[in-house]
């Protein structure tokens, strides 16, 4: 009998009924250890009759139902801090010191088809604001109940800590945690190894434990209060209209949504991502008529009505095929920009908020092509211009889009013919032109012509999920954008033309 339930005794108390698996690798246990009491796994010292388990194996464990098994070993905060590490050459470091040292993020190991995992905390780990609210977060884990939110979001605030270490890392706690809380994704296939799962439903379960525990940032005066940091940050709203197409006396009916992502839909007809998020703005429903008595046919309209700063956008690249009981791929090519500009998805009340930011870019780049045609002026290796940041939220609304500008900051792809098989790889940006492609624990600098690559057409990378934060503006110190040089010429020349008229 592989599977036994145990007492576990760590200082002063006690947990009943832990279950054990022994098919499972003794390190799984002791992450189920680490979210009852909080103890690492590198801390924890088990012991079941005077006998020590390992982390590689059972060994001759004397495990049975009821029996006491002893945890000893203390909370990270409740150690000292090791002392500062030594210098070290670089011709001395291995591969994955040299790739801190060349300031590479740190790869995550593959613990067995978890590159879904993988890839989507690589993702998420590239907005600030999350990796802000997650360090500002001060519960732990223990206390011998599991609370799946806490216990995920504590997992991962831990673990990008440790990746800001540098090197490989194991996730096997936020796995260990992720796996309690939705045991779909602990599904075994053929010889007790665990299957492939969708990252898209990764991310939105880690997302929606997110949701629940991290606090959003107060704004004074503000109308919009969101609940938590998440909706803050991703979470955008529509304004929805729904309109009978077979009774025209009937009055549309209008209502609000909010969304976390948003779906690219891939037809025959589709090619580019704004086609696909068009399709499934303005869509054809069956729903009941008040009017008719009956079910009728409805036109669905939303129109975006608060833009978030962070913009997903899932590319719905499977579909259920009954004959082989598997989530078929579509492979079709669909182009996805590098900016992007949503104001065609906002309602006119949104467009008319976003408008004042959107002239001030188009000024800034007036700007800077008067000061390209103007080189003469500048000598030649002189030091880069210092910049000021302008915010890029709507006024009392911290955490939305104030210009309805993106920038693609995170690609996460899959390759392969099904959603449960195949390989899910994070790519994200590093500067401007360069990324980086996280294939688990190898992170290897590519170009962004390699990103653009990844639109599809055949059996390489597909873009699955897609992260878009927003653009954000830079002025150059002392630039004024009041007016550009071009427009203070046509201005003179109407005040001239109106002086001699008169």
């Amino acid at each position: 009998m592989p599977s036994f339930k145990v007492k576990v005794k760590w200082g002063k108390e006690m947990f009943p009924d832990v279950e054990v698996n022994t098919e499972e690798d003794p390190l799984l246990f002791k992450a189920q250890l680490f979210a009852l009491t909080g103890v690492q796994p590198n801390r924890q010292k088990v012991m079941v009759k005077g006998m020590t388990l390992k982390d590689t194996e059972w060994g001759n464990l004397p495990l049975k139902d009821g029996v006491m098994v002893l945890l000893m070993g203390s909370k990270e905060e409740d150690v000292p801090s090791e002392p500062a590490v030594k210098p070290v050459f670089m011709e001395d470091m291995n591969e994955s010191e040299l790739a801190t040292a060349m300031d590479l993020p740190a790869g995550l190991t593959n613990l067995g088809n978890t590159c879904y995992l993988n890839a989507t905390v690589q993702c998420l780990k590239t907005v600030p604001e999350l990796r802000d609210g997650l360090q500002s977060f001060e519960a732990s884990v223990g206390g011998g109940s599991f609370v799946p939110s806490q216990s995920i979001t504590v997992a991962l605030r831990d673990l990008y800590a440790m990746m800001d270490r540098g090197a490989s890392f194991s996730p096997l706690i936020l796995l260990q945690v992720l796996r309690l809380a939705f045991p779909r994704f602990a599904e075994k296939g053929a010889g007790g190894v665990y299957m492939q799962q969708d990252a898209n439903e990764c991310w939105t379960e880690l997302v929606r434990m997110l949701q629940q525990k991290l606090p959003s940032k107060p704004v004074e005066g503000s109308k919009y209060q969101p609940k938590s940091l998440i909706e803050q940050y991703f979470g955008g709203r529509f304004d929805v209209e729904y309109k009978c197409n077979e009774a025209s006396e009937e009055e549309p009916t209008r209502s609000e949504e909010d969304f976390l992502q948003l779906s690219c839909f891939i037809s025959q007809d589709v090619r580019y991502m704004l086609s696909g998020l068009r399709s499934k703005l303005q869509e054809h429903i069956t729903k009941n008529s008040p009017t008719l008595g009956r079910d009728a046919v409805y036109t669905k309209t939303s129109k975006i009505s608060r833009l978030p700063a962070y913009l997903t956008v899932q590319f719905v690249r499977f579909y259920y095929k009954e004959r082989e009981s598997v989530n078929a791929k579509i492979l079709k090519d669909v182009k996805f920009p590098m900016e992007f500009d949503a104001v065609e998805l906002c309602t006119p009340e949104l467009q008319e908020k976003l408008t004042p930011m959107r002239d001030r870019f188009k000024q800034l780049e007036d700007r800077k092509v008067e000061e390209q045609l103007n080189l003469k002026d500048k000598k030649a290796g002189d030091s880069k211009v210092k910049t000021r940041k302008e915010p890029y939220w709507l006024e009392n609304d911290l955490g939305s889009n104030n210009s309805g500008y993106y920038t693609l900051q995170a690609v996460l792809t899959h390759r392969g013919r099904s959603s449960s098989s195949g390989h899910y790889v994070g790519w994200v940006r590093q500067s401007d032109n360069t990324w980086l492609m996280c294939d688990d624990d190898k992170v290897t600098p590519v170009s962004a012509e390699d990103i653009l690559k990844l639109s599809g057409g055949g059996d390489w990378h597909c873009a699955y999920v897609l992260l878009y934060g927003p653009r954000i503006m830079e002025i150059p110190e002392g630039m004024d954008l009041s007016s550009s040089t071009a427009e203070k010429v046509v201005e003179k020349m109407e005040t001239e033309n109106s002086s001699n008229t008169q």
